[in-house]
């Protein structure tokens, strides 16, 4: 029972066999086949056609940009700079404050909109009508924003006054 349960019926080989098929194993283990299987089963024909396409973990064209970062960088500096910003809107409102207030909100949920655009919008016409809306949804934001900053109370007093209810 053991024999045929542990070496597959065909006996014991010596160590050379466990060596190799470790050295296999190890090598699958650490190939590229691995990003290109199926979630789910399949045929073998399927399996095939699968392990014939290649997966990019990361894209060649972007990988000696700069740009990339630095945008990551300035999303980075709005969200902290917006950390710093809310209570200052608090201790100081006043119309710089709803003004730098308008802006910075309006740029960091357009960059956070940004990428859920990029990440769940496929196809080259969709993602640029989706990317369209999103500047359109941007500026009707930074201008309702400045609007209600100009003509009404302000955001720092308006935000006040929903506290104090």
């Amino acid at each position: 029972w053991r024999r045929r349960y542990c070496c597959g019926g065909r006996g014991w080989r010596g160590p050379e066999e466990a060596v190799s098929r470790a050295r296999t194993a190890l090598r699958v283990l650490l190939s590229k086949a691995l990003l290109t299987r199926p979630a789910i089963a399949c045929s073998a024909t399927e399996e095939r056609r699968l392990l014939a396409c290649k997966i990019h973990t990361s894209p060649r064209s972007l990988a000696g940009s700069k740009a990339a970062s630095l945008h990551w960088t300035g999303e980075r500096a709005v969200s902290v700079f917006l950390l710093g910003l809310l209570p200052a809107a608090y201790l100081y409102p006043g119309p710089v404050v709803d003004y730098t207030l308008a802006a910075a909100l309006t740029l960091h949920g357009h960059w956070g909109l940004g990428q859920v655009v990029t990440d769940y919008v496929h196809g080259e016409t969709s993602f640029k009508l989706a990317s369209t809306g999103l500047y359109l949804l941007s500026a009707v934001t930074f201008a309702g924003l400045c609007y209600f900053n100009y003509q009404d109370v302000g955001i720092c007093k308006a935000v006040a006054m929903l506290w104090s209810l």
